[in-house]
C-alpha cells in the first residue's frame, strides 16, 4: 500500500463522494471506480485541481466480463508530469449503457473512444465521430467481446475472376476437432491417423525402426 496514493485516493473521493465511489491501488497505481454519469466531471477534477494535474488522457481500454450484469469496464489511464503519478478510472457499463464521451475535457478521447466502440460495442453520448477505427465499415459485431467467435463471421479473399476483394461466410473444412492435451514429445496413445503402417501393434502411434 502506497501512502502517497492513499492520501490522494481519501482526498478525490472526499472532495467528489458521489463521482468517486471507491479508490483502491493495484501495482502501484490508483484505481477509482465512477459512475457513467459523472465520468467527465471526475476526469475533469483530476485534470485541473492542483493536487491532481493529471493532464495526458494516455489511453482509454475495454474489458468484458460476460458473467456480469454491468458486463464491460471502460478504463481511462491518466498520468500526471507534475506528481509523477498514473491513475486509472473504471466506469462499468452494460450493453445498453450510453457513456457520456470526455471527448470535451480530453481531446484525445476521441479516437480512443472509437476503438472501444469498435472492439466492444460501448456507445459514446457526444463523441463528434464515432466510427469504426480498427475493423472495416462493414465488420458484422465486435471482435473482442467474449462470445465473438474467434474464426469470426465473414473470411476475406481477393478473387481472381471478379478482379477484386470478395467477403464470404466462413466455411470450416473441419467444424469440430478433437484435442487430447497430449504431449507431443511423448506420443499418442493410440493409431495416428496415416500411421496405420506402424509395424509395432503392442505400442500403438510408435513405428518400428528400421535398422540398417
Amino acid at each position: 500500500m502506497n501512502p502517497a496514493l492513499q492520501d490522494l485516493g481519501d482526498y478525490i473521493t472526499g472532495a467528489l463522494p458521489e463521482a468517486a465511489l471507491d479508490a483502491t491501488q493495484d501495482h502501484d497505481e490508483l484505481i477509482l471506480l465512477c459512475p457513467a454519469e459523472h465520468v467527465a466531471r471526475l476526469l475533469t477534477f483530476l485534470r485541473d485541481d492542483a493536487s491532481c494535474l493529471f493532464k495526458q488522457l494516455t489511453a482509454i481500454c475495454g474489458a468484458d466480463y460476460p458473467e456480469r450484469a454491468e458486463r464491460f469496464d471502460v478504463v481511462y489511464n491518466l498520468l500526471s508530469f507534475r506528481h509523477n503519478q498514473r491513475i486509472r478510472v473504471k466506469v462499468r457499463a452494460g450493453e445498453d449503457t450510453v457513456v457520456p464521451s470526455v471527448a470535451a475535457v480530453f481531446s484525445a478521447a476521441g479516437w480512443y473512444e472509437r476503438e472501444v466502440w469498435d472492439l466492444y460495442g460501448v456507445m459514446f453520448d457526444g463523441n463528434p465521430d464515432l466510427r469504426r477505427i480498427l475493423t472495416d465499415y462493414g465488420f458484422d459485431g465486435h471482435p473482442l467481446r467474449k462470445d465473438f467467435p474467434l474464426t469470426g463471421f465473414v473470411e476475406v479473399r481477393y478473387d481472381e475472376e471478379q478482379k477484386r476483394v470478395v467477403y464470404e461466410p466462413v466455411k470450416l473444412t473441419q467444424q469440430f476437432r478433437s484435442f487430447d492435451f497430449m504431449s507431443p514429445w511423448e506420443g499418442a496413445n493410440y493409431i495416428l491417423p496415416g500411421d496405420e503402417k506402424a509395424e509395432d501393434a503392442e505400442m500403438p502411434g510408435v513405428a518400428k525402426k528400421s535398422g540398417g
